[in-house]
């Protein structure tokens, strides 16, 4: 049976971490998000993750070959032996032939990246709508799931405030960040035949339904 080396694809809101975590679930994969990998890199010390500490601190960008670095060290680990699933990685058509460069090295290859894709009002509808209690940390979305009594946590009735990051300016900018960053990458795995579609503004559950079933064909279609 091959390898499931998966990337996931989509903008922010669409629900591609959602959809990581419960295929890392069904399949017992490591779930690499980017910035939660470089973090566990600086945590345990490792000579990547002490050139990256530094950078992270002081709030800026982490080069490439230090966040291509650390992938690497990830998916040439033990834990990783039967596929991965990338997310937040790659973001750039350079960081994608670097992972592609890495992966030849070690004799695997991508099985599928996955675009879970959804239009932009949909995410600033999404992402703008949510509030948070800082003192449960329990988040709400005005328009999906408000909480009982507006304004307030259920838990303990705290005040929910909204993160400066998801204010509509705020997504709209990351959208714009995101569309021109990754249009040129949902093309170059497109016409290697890897990318898969799948419709974020359906129900999670629906999503991920896809997703098993188009994966399933696929793993079929391998062994034909």
């Amino acid at each position: 049976m091959s390898e499931l080396n998966l990337i996931m694809l989509g903008p922010p809101g669409a629900g591609k971490g959602t959809q990581a975590k419960r295929l890392a679930k069904d399949f017992g994969l490591p779930h690499y998000a980017t910035g939660d990998i470089l973090r566990a890199a600086v945590d345990e010390g490792t000579e990547l993750g002490r050139k990256a500490k530094p950078i992270m601190e002081s709030g800026g960008l982490v080069p490439d070959e230090i966040i291509i670095g650390v992938i690497a060290e990830r998916i040439a680990s033990p834990e990783a032996a039967d596929g991965f699933i990338l997310d937040g990685f790659p973001r750039t058509i350079p960081q994608a032939e670097a992972l592609g460069e890495q992966l030849e090295r070690l004799e695997r290859r991508i099985f599928a990246v996955l675009l879970i894709d959804a239009p932009d009002e949909e995410v600033v509808k999404r992402i703008s709508g949510r509030r948070f209690s800082k003192e449960t940390g329990q988040i709400y979305n005005v328009h999906f799931d408000p909480p009982k009594r507006e304004g307030r946590c259920e838990v303990d009735g705290s005040e929910l405030v909204q993160r400066d990051d998801d204010k509509p300016e705020v997504v709209r900018d990351r959208l714009a960040t995101y569309h021109e960053q990754t249009t040129p990458l949902i093309e170059y795995y497109d016409e290697r035949g890897l990318l898969r579609r799948f419709d974020g503004t359906r129900s999670p559950t629906e999503v991920h339904d896809h997703i098993r079933a188009t994966l399933a064909t696929l793993r079929l279609e391998e062994g034909l």
